[in-house]
């Protein structure tokens, strides 16, 4: 257990310092309105994690080592957009069609829902 906690903590900050570091490169050298860090580090994550699902079963790699070091660490730390993806992905090919795009909308409307009640719970406090 703590050989894979170690391992999750190490994959997730060196996923959290590229994304900040993703970050600064669109500050530096992009003035759009347009959200180009996230959406560039989701779309790079949704690639990488599809790369080691597929290398995973692939390979028949049974460690679960290399999942908590790449896939929940560093993907997770990178941007969690990547697990949602992939897991929603896993709910289509399972046949669970409903389920996915409920959870689909239901991330998203939530998730756009609870940011703005954080932010509205700050305002009035």
């Amino acid at each position: 257990m703590m050989k894979s906690i170690l391992l999750v903590g190490l994959g997730g900050g060196i996923g959290s310092i590229l994304r900040y570091l993703t970050g600064v490169f669109f500050e530096k050298y992009s003035q759009h309105a347009f959200p180009f860090a996230t959406f560039t580090v989701n779309f790079v994550g949704c690639l990488i994690i599809g790369a080691l699902i597929g290398l995973i079963d692939r390979q028949h790699i049974t460690n679960p080592d290399f999942k908590f070091l790449l896939i929940t660490g560093f993907c997770g730390g990178f941007t969690t957009f990547s697990a949602f993806s992939a897991e929603t992905l896993n709910l289509f090919n399972s046949g669970y069609t409903f389920l996915a795009f409920t959870y689909i909308i239901a991330s998203v409307v939530l998730g756009l829902l609870a940011v703005w009640a954080g932010l509205s719970l700050v305002k009035i406090a």
